[in-house]
């Protein structure tokens, strides 16, 4: 039996956990023959309904309105993902094997047989909104940085390294590194899933069940499943299904700064007269501009989208309900308007710089992080001169 193949014998069931490395022809092999072979009473899938009917739906990017996700607050989110995929995807090339074909190939092999199917995995959206919103900023930048990172190594995989990711000594050097590096995220991405994974596996119909998932998954769904077994948990998930609103203390924070920046300006006319309030307020007007514009140009953003960069910034800045980046992706999505061809290609070309400034869905994503992130540095550098300006007036009143 491979050391991915871990049978379980729980409470009078049969559970046996099938892990794979996701772009492995080898896996889709093992997993194909071992349902064929054993025929379980039903096979649990590691994927839910949406991803599911992404991987059968080869139209299904045509179908996104990007100006919506940017309504909806969902840019960062769909970033995420997109270079995510377009990762796996570009490693999956050097072994012709797409991403995700062998969840595929157990579905189609299940209904084939006319085996019940489970989808036991949360919704990637909830998954990403989740990490991304129990991380700081430095932890967010991190988790874009890292992203990018291995997007766009060019690095060659063989099938041999693809084959090493399902041997556990390998996953747990990573999970290690995962861990040390961006902890919340682990905690997110592995954890937290793989309780939900194996609560909704041990949920499944039948006494017999496969369960197909990533090979990193298989330690903790085992703990968590004996765990079931013995009593000692309980299945239910309610509590990481979904993302919690946020508090009203994170809701107050959130006025924190823009209401402190308004403070020190009007505490630089008090203090400082006029002249010197006024300074204080085109500093602000053009550190959050000039830093946001230069994100827009940085992205190859539309000249409208640079000039709307500079205008609105300063006035987005102190209103959390609304980001400079929204609306500037906005704008470069009207002006340069997405066409059939850049869904189509859209994670492929993900999977490169060149691509991510050739795809207008992409670029109108550049364009709304890079301008935010110019945005947010302005806002620090133009408040920490306030807070010194300020403590200077103060000191010579004594």
């Amino acid at each position: 039996m491979p050391q991915t193949e871990q049978k379980l014998e729980l409470n009078g069931r049969t559970i046996t956990l099938i892990g794979t490395a996701h772009i492995s022809k080898e896996s889709i092999d093992e997993v194909t023959a071992f349902i064929r072979e054993h025929k379980p009473e039903c096979v649990a899938i590691e994927l839910d309904e949406q991803r599911l009917a992404a991987l059968n739906d080869k139209e299904n990017w045509r179908k996104m309105d990007i100006i919506k996700v940017l309504k909806n607050k969902q840019g960062f989110l769909l970033l995420a993902n997109l270079v995510l995929a377009g990762f796996q995807r570009r490693m999956g090339e050097n072994v012709g094997v797409k991403p995700g074909d062998e969840m595929k190939a157990a579905y189609a092999v299940a209904n084939e047989l006319g085996l019940k199917t489970a989808m036991v995995d949360r919704p990637i959206q909830i998954t990403l909104r989740r990490a991304w919103a129990r991380n700081s900023l430095w932890g967010k930048c991190k988790l874009l940085a890292s992203l990018f990172a291995s997007a766009f190594d060019k690095e060659e995989v063989d099938s041999k390294q693809i084959e090493d990711l399902k041997e556990r000594s390998e996953m747990d050097s990573m999970m290690g590194e995962l861990s040390e590096y961006l902890p919340t995220v682990k905690e997110v991405l592995i954890d937290e899933r793989d309780r939900y994974l194996a609560a909704h596996i041990w949920q499944a119909d039948g006494n017999t069940v496969a369960a197909v998932l990533g090979a990193g998954h298989l330690p903790g769904v085992e703990k968590h499943l004996r765990a079931f077994a013995a009593g000692q948990e309980d299945t239910d998930t309610s509590d990481i299904a979904d993302v919690p609103p946020k508090s009203a203390g994170a809701k107050i924070a959130g006025w924190l700064i823009p209401v402190l920046i308004l403070a020190l300006i009007a505490a630089g006319f008090y203090f400082g007269g006029r002249q010197k309030g006024a300074d204080m307020l085109s500093a602000w007007v053009l550190w959050n501009g000039i830093l946001a514009a230069i994100g827009a140009i940085l992205a190859g953003g539309h000249p409208l989208s640079i000039l709307v960069a500079f205008v609105g910034a300063p006035i987005t800045s102190l209103c959390p309900l609304v980001g400079v980046g929204m609306v500037t992706g906005i704008v470069q999505a009207m002006v340069k308007k997405p066409k059939v061809a850049d869904m189509e290609t859209l994670q492929n070309d993900a999977g490169s710089v060149k691509g991510f400034y050739r795809n207008r869905i992409l670029r109108v994503l550049l364009v709304f992080v890079l301008s935010s992130v110019g945005s947010s540095i302005g806002t620090f550098v133009a408040g920490a001169g306030f807070v010194a300006t300020i403590t200077n007036f103060v000191k010579g009143l004594f």
